[in-house]
């Protein structure tokens, strides 16, 4: 058995959806709740309380908890650890995703899902389409596509969005180690070699809230016009190196913290078990023409997370 916290409810009607957020302890079911608090009942739950890994317990969270909205931000994303813990990466990635996605398809709740870059191989010289051929080079990738698979398959109202390069104020991600890594040491050594879309978890949240309450309000059609699987970063580009010489410019006015020296690296100098695709370049477009949902840019997305965590102290 397990134990379902307690709900947060909102002023709203009875009426209102009853929203399951699974990871609220990550950095984004943190963003998640904060950004749906208001909207309807929110049962929210982290690996303290329901075990992934285990198909019983996560079925009869979804049948205890009775949602109408699945909002999963719970996934296993050591990408090194995923190498020689490919069970369990699978457990949580994939297997757990489709029991999710059974049990919504029963009660005909719609699940959202977030999935990774690197489902993608990093070899195309341009921005990836929904329609790219996936080739994952690390067992994380493929954990991640086979959950995407197994949500498709069973054919229920779902909305999957691959991001890339999450980080926030909370949790662990490379904002956060670099930030504490700078108060330990002079200098520290950055991949430069790989290019993505750094997206901060507030806007992943804010976009998700936007796209979900507009889907349950009638304004993107019926399910079918909107069901599907979408890209959604933040806008621009940049590599590790430039977005940590990016931090560190901002974080100089905002934070109590000396920048060290930043040494750019190739990725075949920088020790990793799993390997990583050279460009994860999302393209957004799929997202924006049919939900006219823009994300910020990069660099303004990061200031708003810096100026956070200055607020939060």
């Amino acid at each position: 058995m397990i134990e379902i916290p307690s709900e947060t409810s909102s002023a709203r009607s009875p009426g209102n959806p009853r929203i399951l957020i699974v990871g609220n302890a990550g950095q984004l079911g943190r963003e998640l709740e904060r950004t749906f608090t208001g909207f309807g009942t929110i049962v929210a739950v982290d690996r303290e309380s329901v075990d992934l890994g285990d198909s019983d317990q996560t079925r009869a969270l979804v049948r205890r908890s009775a949602p109408d909205i699945i909002l999963n931000a719970a996934a296993y994303t050591a990408v090194d650890r995923a190498e020689t813990d490919s069970a369990l990466a699978h457990a949580i990635n994939a297997r757990a995703p489709r029991i999710l996605a059974e049990e919504a398809f029963l009660r005909k709740a719609l699940l959202v899902h977030y999935s990774t870059d690197y489902v993608y191989d990093g070899s195309k010289p341009g921005p990836w389409i929904e329609s790219d051929a996936p080739n994952p080079l690390n067992v994380y990738g493929a954990s991640k596509l086979a959950g995407e698979q197994a949500i498709k398959n069973t054919c229920g109202n779902h909305l999957i969005f691959r991001t890339s390069w999450v980080y926030g104020p909370h949790g662990n991600n490379f904002l956060l180690t670099i930030l504490r890594l700078a108060r330990e040491r002079d200098r520290l050594s950055i991949v430069a070699d790989q290019i993505g879309a750094p997206t901060s978890s507030i806007e992943l949240a804010r976009a998700t809230y936007t796209i979900v309450t507009g889907c349950l309000a009638g304004h993107f059609g019926p399910p079918q016009d909107w069901c599907g699987l979408y890209h959604m970063t933040c806008a621009g580009s940049v590599s590790w190196f430039g977005f940590a010489q990016a931090i560190f410019a901002r974080a100089a006015g905002l934070l109590d913290i000396k920048a060290p020296e930043l040494i750019p690296v190739a990725t075949r100098d920088y020790p990793a078990r799993a390997v990583r695709p050279r460009n994860s370049i999302l393209s957004n477009a799929k997202l924006h023409a049919r939900f006219g949902v823009p994300l910020r840019l990069w660099e303004s997305a990061l200031e708003e997370v810096l100026k956070t965590l200055k607020a939060e102290g």
